[in-house]
């Protein structure tokens, strides 16, 4: 008689129907004390439990249960070696074909339980291992571990009297690609603490699939988007309201824009093309955040995505109406906010409530792959370097600059009047071109007023030099530590523009 192991946390209607199918089919259910419990009281008969195959109860409050040879030896068995049949006929000891298991909810708990204690009971072990010893011997033992393959192994069983050695393979790879997320949940919830441990010698992930996207960079090329199991993140809890399936490149820019706009405590509104603010402003209100913003820049936000930091108006809703915007992001909207943003078919809204995390990014390249912590600096320090002293309206105006050069495109330079950008320009190569771009941007808005951060130093005076030819910039906000910091102080001296040096580059690569 063949012989099936189910052993799960999860007891629903399809594990029922999958159970009952394998009993029709003359498959003996072997059982843990839960699942059995569960099956009996719906009305299965054909099922014993665990102990009865082991011979030994359950102990330490079901820490040890299928822990024994008479299960992992008929898991285990090479059918094709002899001398393994007659061990475990010796052993009496019968073969298992099934093993379906699923896990104790880490990935769900670990955002919800505070005491490590509770955690540590969550972390299955029984369950993985039998799991991992079906998937190692796939070429005769089939496992399963998500229900969504219930449906599959059930057609092939009824047509050909078993799961196919293709199906099995598979199987066991997605068991594998399971249980090894499953561990590094794990290790990285326990060394989330130990920042020794930051870079450890190991670099494991683990992500779990949310959703296939329309398309990558690229209509030819597919994509999927992912989120982390054990870390918080703006970008890994947020819903979609309405519109059209997002992009690769829509949830690029999503990020950057809210990453924007999650750094200011007033009315904040920023507005990104290709990962790239093209336009963030402040105001007493939203409304005003958003007319500044979309006048800091009307041509590039064509198509572009759109972040708020606060609750989106019925005044706004309509405003956005009126301009062709790919995505909207907000905390949250009103039924009569949503109504009226609806209107457009395709806007894709998007709610989001997490903050942004401080945690560790990275960067795939070609064999390999950077982690660095993440630049989620907020310091202000600064030292004024110049005959020229800095007034409080243009220290706020280089500080808001300084929090939106942070997500441009080295070489990055942002030109503001207040809390306002009038010009961005980064991905250069260099940084004169960026500055020169930057500065002609601005003064098409305005001629005086303005102020200039850059994200890294200036390794020549040229860039003084463009700002002083504007005849509106009157600060300048830079790190220094260019061989050549005295040539561009004295530039400014001579021209009158006030300047001071932050100490911290901001490269953004």
């Amino acid at each position: 008689m063949k012989r099936a192991l189910i052993s799960v946390y999860e007891k629903n209607e399809k594990l029922f129907q999958f159970s009952s199918f394998l009993d029709q089919k003359g498959y003996q259910i072997i059982s843990t004390g839960g699942t059995y419990q569960y099956l009996i009281k719906n009305g299965l008969s054909n099922v014993i439990e665990v102990s009865n195959v082991t011979s030994f109860p359950e102990i330490l409050d079901g820490r040890v249960k299928t822990i024994h040879p008479n299960i992992y030896g008929g898991i285990l068995a090479n059918r094709s070696i002899e001398k393994h049949i007659e061990s475990i006929r010796f052993h009496n000891i019968h073969l298992i074909d099934i093993v379906l298991v699923n896990f104790y909810p880490f990935f769900e708990k670990i955002h919800k339980e505070s005491h490590i204690n509770s955690l540590i009971e969550l972390i299955d072990i029984g369950g993985p291992s039998m799991l991992r010893a079906a998937a190692k011997n796939f070429l005769y033992v089939t496992a399963i571990t998500d229900d969504n393959d219930y449906e599959l192994v059930q057609n092939e069983i009824e047509h050909y009297g078993f799961p196919s050695l293709k199906l099995r393979k598979k199987l066991a790879g997605k068991v594998f690609n399971f249980t090894s997320a499953y561990d590094s949940a794990i290790s990285q919830y326990l060394l989330m603490d130990e920042k020794e441990d930051k870079f450890p010698l190991y670099l494991h992930s683990s992500y779990e699939k949310k959703m296939n996207l329309r398309y990558g960079e690229n209509p030819h090329q597919k994509a999927a988007y992912y989120i982390n199991t054990i870390h918080h993140g703006s970008m890994r809890n947020f819903h979609q309201l309405h519109g059209k399936k997002l992009s690769f490149n829509n949830l690029r820019d999503m990020d950057i824009a809210w990453k924007v706009v999650s750094q200011f405590s007033e009315p904040a509104c920023c507005t990104v093309k290709h990962s790239t603010p093209c336009g963030v402003a402040l105001g007493k209100n939203i409304i005003e955040a958003f007319q500044k913003t979309y006048y800091a820049d009307t041509i590039s936000s064509f198509g572009g995505i759109m972040a708020v930091n606060v609750p989106i108006t019925k005044e706004l809703a309509k405003e956005i109406n009126h301009i062709f915007l790919e995505v909207v992001l907000s905390h949250s909207y009103e039924t009569d906010v949503l109504n009226i943003l609806k209107i457009k078919k395709n806007l894709r809204i998007i709610s989001i409530n997490e903050p942004i995390s401080d945690k560790l990014e990275s960067v795939q390249i070609d064999g390999g792959i950077l982690v660095q912590e993440a630049d989620s600096s907020h310091d202000e320090n600064y030292k004024i370097v110049t005959k020229k002293k800095l007034t409080d309206q243009e220290l706020e105006s280089l500080f808001f600059a300084q929090k939106v050069v942070k997500y441009v495109k080295s070489n990055a330079i942002v030109v503001a009047k207040g809390t306002q950008t009038l010009g961005i320009s980064g991905g250069q190569t260099n940084r004169i071109w960026a500055a020169t771009q930057a500065i002609e941007r601005a003064l098409e808005k305005s001629k005086e007023g303005l102020v200039l951060v850059s994200d890294a130093f200036f390794p020549f005076r040229d860039v003084v030099d463009e700002a002083a030819r504007s005849g509106g910039i009157r600060a300048i906000l830079q790190p220094g530590g260019s061989i050549r910091d005295k040539e561009s102080v004295k530039a400014c001296d001579d021209y009158g523009i006030a300047m001071a040096f932050t100490g911290k580059r901001h490269f953004k690569h």
